[in-house]
């Protein structure tokens, strides 16, 4: 009897669950939306990874887009200061121009009594044996051998060779030079030689005994000796040595022209 009962129950239950499937699928809206809703909760999941990919892959075109951009754009900026420095380039060769036209006119006013070439300084060779330099005018321009070469604060030395269209100088402070001078306030003759260990001082030498030399005197050519002109400024007495012997005492002078800084020249042709 027990199993009797039991299988009512089971019976019962199998009944109301087909009733209620019944009345699920009767009901075409109710229906429709649980289907809808099972097949929203499957595919949600799916089309929320769907379209969180294509968004990156879209983040990344931009990204891609933007640096081939920022390329271009650098390459711009690159080629416009290459611009620049040339401008920058031009303005300062228009203003070493200007400068050395200027230092030109400095000269043909302060030597207008001369006959002059300008020219100006392609090449130095200042070591301590040899203190030479090459200039731009030449034989072409009417530049000769034992010509004298100034600058704007004195004199620069003479012309040694030519070619056609270049002169090398033998300036002042070079070892072989050897110029006749006088002092300013005597008058008296002396020599001034180029020295080893400075390229800015000359070493004044057979000066009278007699002679009263004195620290800031102003030396210039004497005109003897067959190549420099009378009376162009050479420098100042900056030291005087006196020895026991008074005939082998000699100075120190500091050349008017500063040679590491020399750019234009005037040759004196006549």
């Amino acid at each position: 009897m027990y199993r009797n009962k039991k299988i009512g129950i089971i019976g019962i239950s199998i009944t109301i669950i087909i009733l209620i499937v019944l009345v699920i699928f009767s009901n075409g809206d109710t229906g429709s939306s649980f289907l809808e809703n099972a097949a929203s909760n499957l595919v949600m999941p799916i089309q929320n990874g769907l379209t969180y990919l294509k968004n990156k892959i879209s983040g990344n075109d931009t990204f891609f887009t933007d640096i081939n951009y920022l390329k271009e754009e650098n390459e711009q900026l690159k080629q416009k200061n290459s611009e620049l420095e040339q401008s920058l380039r031009e303005l300062e060769n228009i203003k070493t121009q200007n400068e050395t036209l200027k230092e030109y006119l400095n000269l043909t006013e302060k030597y207008g009594e001369y006959k002059t070439i300008p020219g100006y300084v392609i090449n130095k060779d200042i070591s301590n044996y040899s203190k030479t330099i090459i200039i731009n005018i030449g034989s072409k321009d009417g530049v000769a051998e034992k010509m004298t070469v100034i600058g704007d604060q004195g004199l620069v030395g003479h012309v040694v060779s030519v070619t056609d269209s270049t002169a090398k100088v033998q300036t002042i402070i070079d070892t072989a030079s050897s110029i006749s001078c006088s002092m300013s306030t005597t008058k008296e003759a002396i020599v001034c030689k180029g020295t080893l260990d400075n390229k800015s001082s000359l070493r004044a030498m057979y000066i009278p005994t007699d002679a009263n030399i004195i620290q800031g005197d102003s030396i210039e050519t004497s005109g003897l000796g067959g190549i420099y002109p009378k009376g162009i400024h050479i420098g100042t007495v900056k030291k005087i040595t006196n020895t026991q012997n008074l005939t082998d005492r000699y100075a120190l002078v500091e050349t008017a022209v500063d040679f590491d800084k020399l750019d234009a020249v005037l040759v004196i042709t006549n």
